[in-house]
């Protein structure tokens, strides 16, 4: 993805206005994937989140809890990250747009873009949705005029703004499309955008009037940036824009945006524009995932994640009762990155049982309990054998495969091939050679089958590194691999174990007995 050695990934920022749900959480641990993915490539990823805080609806929170704006961002900010370090998301930076750095970055490129001829006075009169801070076309709103996103009613808006001339750039986006053919993720995201700077491409409102929270208009303090002129520009103020000439030209233009498909046209349409105006480069690549949708386990309906409803489930609930990596499973695994997904307990409880429990958990468990058991912890001179669970040539092959669905942002069917090509082959293997009953006749023998099937648990903690963290560390440091795990990458994953003279299990045994890895879900409550 990265044509140099820097990578430099980023998601949307969020609104803080409330705790992060599920599907926010999708967003993150996917990108976090590809972020831990590339280091393990050798890149130098640069990672980056945050929050959007100069909105009407942040202020709006913040006064009904009777407090300072920026006090209440700077809660919700820990808040956030709490959410996110309890999943394991390793990102480098987070961004606040309430922070100094970011009103410095916005003022110097809002006044670069009006210096360069493509900001202008005016009035605007729509129909203006405050859950989306955006005004609405008449083919966006219903015939009542309701929000689809947001269920409530546009009001009729009218206000003196400034204008960014987005309609200028619509020849250079067509342009710019056409030469990077990549740059919108997935395919059908390309397709809406291209449609909408085709036949929808106006000039946009970058202002509001009356505001006290919010970043002042350089030329014209009368004025505050509008929240998506404002927002956007987050990618570049953590690179140093304005600040740090040297940080920024080392990261810019971005390799990934990682996005809801419901902000596509802002930063494929609006944001290389932007850049264009300001006159840097745009972003290399955005990628539009798709929602994550609950289950009512009572009713079978799929509802939109939402508060009036009811519905919201939040992260901290799951990592609590369950582990952060049992939740980063179930949605890598069961909510396609490019497509929309669903949650539901049940559904929840039965992937975790049957995946990691019933598979790999006790895959793991069998393998280290017949080594403490019956070798004191210790295959020692294992003799060379011609039998190979994986050939060298078909690993290669469900090596590349991975790697190349992983690259490509299909986390689902990445997580798939594990499963059905290492995983299952494995537990195959064991039910087929019985090591359990093998020795206790032939001792050496078991070594053999016991060797192939660390092998397999090996390959599978490799390959399970950017997805489940904490648990493919837990996996490969059990045994006493000579690859330290911390430099561990894909191309491991190919090198075998076969010649080793011996092999130490170093995960902590009770009595010869493994703590299982990872337990069964009995009931959900």
């Amino acid at each position: 993805m990265s044509s140099g050695q820097n990578f430099f990934i980023t998601t949307a920022i969020d609104y803080p206005n409330s705790r992060p749900h599920i599907g926010t959480a999708f967003e993150k641990i996917g990108a976090d994937v590809q972020a831990r993915f590339q280091r393990m490539q050798g890149k130098n990823v640069f990672f980056l989140m945050g929050n959007d805080e100069n909105t009407i609806k942040v202020a709006r929170r913040a006064a009904e809890l009777n407090l300072d704006a920026k006090a209440y961002c700077d809660e919700m900010a820990n808040q956030f990250k709490e959410v996110w370090r309890a999943l394991d998301i390793s990102f480098d930076d987070f961004i606040q747009t309430s922070e100094p750095r970011h009103h410095k970055c916005c003022k110097a490129f809002t006044q670069k873009v009006f210096d360069n001829g493509y900001i202008y006075k005016g009035g605007y009169e729509g129909w203006y949705c405050e859950g989306c801070e955006a005004f609405k076309t008449d083919k966006e709103l219903d015939e009542k005029k309701i929000c689809p996103s947001h269920k409530t009613p546009a009001v009729k808006r009218m206000e003196p703004c400034y204008f960014f001339a987005l309609s200028k750039f619509r020849e250079q986006l067509l342009s710019f499309y056409e030469q990077n053919p990549d740059f919108i993720q997935p395919e059908s995201r390309r397709n809406e955008v291209l449609a909408l700077v085709q036949s929808e491409l106006k000039d946009v409102n970058i202002t509001r009037s009356g505001q006290t929270w919010g970043i002042p208009v350089p030329f014209d303090p009368e004025f505050t940036i509008y929240v998506w002129f404002d927002a956007l520009l987050n990618y570049i103020t953590a690179i140093g824009y304005a600040e740090d000439d040297a940080k920024f030209n080392e990261y810019w233009p971005a390799d990934l945006h990682v996005i809801g498909k419901d902000i596509t046209r802002f930063h494929c349409a609006l944001w290389p524009a932007m850049c264009f105006a300001a006159g840097i480069a745009p972003p290399k690549k955005v990628f539009g995932h798709g929602f994550v949708y609950v289950k009512n386990e009572e009713t079978g309906d799929v509802q939109k994640i939402s508060k009036s409803l009811g519905n919201v489930v939040e992260p901290m609930d799951i990592i609590t009762k369950f582990s952060a990596e049992a939740f980063r499973y179930y949605f890598l695994r069961e909510c396609p990155f490019p497509a929309d997904g669903e949650f539901s307990l049940q559904r929840f409880m039965d992937i975790y049982n049957s995946d990691l429990a019933n598979n790999l958990g006790n895959l793991y468990s069998r393998v280290v309990g017949l080594i403490g058991k019956n070798y004191e912890g210790e295959l020692k001179d294992i003799k060379p054998s011609d039998e190979l669970l994986f050939e060298k040539e078909n690993l290669k092959s469900i090596v590349s495969q991975v790697q190349s669905l992983v690259e490509s942002c299909h986390y689902s069917q990445a997580l798939q091939k594990i499963w059905t090509l290492i995983l299952d082959p494995a537990n195959q293997y064991a039910e087929k050679t019985a090591p359990w009953t093998l020795v206790k006749t032939d001792k050496e023998k078991t070594k053999i089958v016991l060797v192939q099937l660390i092998e397999a648990i090996r390959i599978a903690a490799v390959l399970l590194k950017p997805f489940l963290p904490k648990l493919a560390e837990k996996l490969y440091t059990s045994f006493d691999f000579l690859t330290p795990w911390a430099s561990i990458n894909y191309s491991e994953a190919l090198k075998a174990i076969n010649s080793y003279s011996g092999i130490k299990i170093l995960a902590e045994l009770e009595n010869g007995k493994v703590k299982p890895l990872l337990p069964r879900i009995q009931k959900l409550a």
